[in-house]
């Protein structure tokens, strides 16, 4: 089962090589890490996405919190959260296919970034299972490269937020 962890961390050399060893040292697999300054520059959020059970949730969440730059853990457990992946593909895309392609980039809400000769590159966003959709419907016209973020994500707000 996949558990997301999100980790305030001081924004200062060596903290991602400190808490990917916590991770290696334990032998817990990561399955996304993405590491991004937040509103204060003198902070960084990680988001973590753990492959495990309970257990291993809880010994991520304790392990985590032992290390010295990490200001506060949150796992988002059991919580309706907000979470999104990126992912640039550039796909073969011969003028005569280009019709057909672009209608699945448009069913997707993806957006054309750059044009070739031969191929396209396109840009999607949303949940994992979306970019998992587009690259396979992508792989019949062939896939040239594929370059994802991994997850981020942020609980979502209360009403009474807004």
């Amino acid at each position: 089962m996949k558990h997301i962890i999100s980790a305030l961390v001081e924004n200062k050399p060596g903290v991602l090589a400190h808490v990917a060893g916590m991770f290696a040292a334990r032998a817990f697999n990561i399955d996304s890490l993405v590491v991004g300054r937040t509103e204060d520059p003198d902070l960084s959020r990680m988001t973590i996405v753990v492959v495990g059970d309970d257990r291993v949730l809880e010994q991520v969440r304790k392990q985590l919190a032992k290390i010295i730059p990490v200001v506060k853990v949150q796992d988002f457990a059991g919580q309706p959260v907000v979470a999104r992946d990126l992912m640039l593909i550039g796909v073969s895309a011969p003028p005569e296919k280009r019709p057909e392609i672009f209608a699945l980039i448009e069913m997707f809400r993806g957006r054309v970034v750059d044009i070739g000769l031969k191929s396209i590159m396109v840009e999607v966003s949303g949940p994992e299972t979306k970019i998992d959709a587009f690259i396979n419907v992508c792989k019949p016209y062939g896939i040239k490269s594929v370059a994802r973020t991994g997850t981020i994500a942020m609980p979502r707000q209360g009403k009474s937020d807004m």
